[in-house]
């Protein structure tokens, strides 16, 4: 997804497919997190399906109907539609014929979009949004996750010094959320001691905004920002699936980048955080443990996800000195994920790196580790995935549901 993207506000959306697959379709687009306050509900019938539920029942914010009619049945069956919709409903429809003498007619009859099928989930959700998403609101930061296949993996270390690379080689602002409130490092690796972060945003709940979010920050260096974990053990720190949601919304209105330290766990809220991201990246060893629990998360993160990017992976204490290790185009065959940079053993380097809170970049700024680095900063911030700044033409920008119910 696009860093521009904007979240579509609480409405509610009722499709009505003629087909089981369309229905699938619509029911995959509520995956993408622009669509994570919607309430989609899909049901059989088309259009005529629409027209008997509302007789009598009120209309929601988006009809979503798929039709099999022909050009000439089309307009005739909308109008029934709209004699039953509420006044703020708005309509797409789904429709297999693509003819330019029907769009002009469905401008006629005020349909709000028209897709033609086959389709994608991101089309679907970009006429949505579209339609919802103010484009006054402010766009939504990019969040990037990164996951330990293992205890010990590197994640943290990997997220830090990746952010860097943002700041640094990008120029870009980034926010580290340290999530293991428990035993998280990102204040050790930013040599950053912060009264307060992560936890006192959490205590806060419902109450926490903006302006609180922004005193609970912490500068490490130039372009990067800190939401610290507390690193205490005098309580537990279990959360319910969504506890992180309003957080990290805020972050998004705050940061174009966030970069989301995630412990190597797995809650309610850690396959929440996972599953709404917009890249994932699986930071691991190479060696059968890894490998395994690896292959784990990457699957069960593309069925959690299946709009969305697939989980990435990062290789990291590559050829460590006579341990036998996986190869690594192998490793990343077996897990199905695409190998974005591999990051070489060197105790000495990090070992001196996280005793003086360092990146490596700071420590050793001509060490070929860094262009590791930035390259996976590229990816994760979108810089080398091509987008087409042109509209697919079978999406047609039609005006809002113009027939109403008096």
């Amino acid at each position: 997804m696009a860093s521009g993207a904007r979240l579509i506000p609480r409405i509610t959306i009722q499709a009505f497919c003629e087909h089981s697959q369309t229905a699938q379709l619509v029911e995959s687009a509520i995956h993408d997190r622009r669509m994570s306050k919607v309430a989609l509900t899909t049901h059989n019938g088309g259009i005529d399906g629409a027209v008997e539920t509302y007789k009598s029942n009120p209309t929601p914010n988006l009809i979503i109907v798929e039709t099999n009619l022909t050009p000439e049945e089309i307009p005739g069956a909308l109008v029934r539609l709209a004699e039953v919709c509420d006044a703020s409903t708005r309509v797409v429809v789904l429709g297999h014929v693509n003819d330019v003498l029907l769009y002009r007619e469905l401008i006629r009859s005020g349909i709000s979009e028209y897709i033609v099928l086959p389709a994608t989930a991101q089309q679907i959700v970009g006429a949505i949004t579209d339609l919802f998403a103010s484009e006054n609101s402010a766009p939504i930061g990019r969040t990037v996750g990164f996951v330990s296949a293992k205890g010990g993996a590197g994640g943290s270390t990997v997220s830090h010094n990746v952010a860097w690379a943002i700041a640094t080689a990008l120029r870009q602002d980034s926010l580290i959320v340290d999530m293991d409130l428990a035993f998280g490092t990102a204040g050790l690796n930013f040599n950053q001691d912060p009264p307060h972060g992560l936890a006192d945003a959490l205590q806060a709940s419902q109450k926490v905004d903006q302006t609180m979010l922004d005193r609970l920050m912490s500068k490490a260096a130039n372009h990067i920002n800190l939401l610290t974990a507390p690193v205490t053990l005098d309580r537990t720190y279990d959360f319910e699936e969504r506890e992180f949601e309003q957080i990290l919304e805020l972050c998004q209105n705050t940061m174009p980048i966030v970069v989301l330290d995630i412990p190597h766990a797995w809650n309610a809220w850690v396959r929440q955080t996972l599953a709404t991201v917009d890249e994932v990246v699986i930071v691991a060893e190479p060696d059968l443990a890894n490998l395994r629990n690896a292959k784990n998360l990457a699957d069960t993160i593309r069925a959690l996800r299946p709009a969305e990017s697939a989980p990435c992976l990062v290789l990291n204490k590559v050829a460590m000195p006579r341990r036998p290790e996986i190869n690594p185009a192998e490793f990343a065959s077996s897990v199905e994920c695409l190998l974005l940079g591999q990051v070489p053993f060197d105790a000495a380097l990090f070992g001196t790196a996280a005793n003086n809170g360092q990146m490596i970049a700071e420590v050793a700024a001509n060490n070929k580790i860094n262009d590791v680095y930035r390259a996976i900063s590229m990816h994760v911030t979108g810089r080398q995935v091509s987008h087409s700044s042109g509209k697919s033409s079978s999406l047609m920008k039609l005006p809002s549901f113009l027939k109403k119910r008096a």
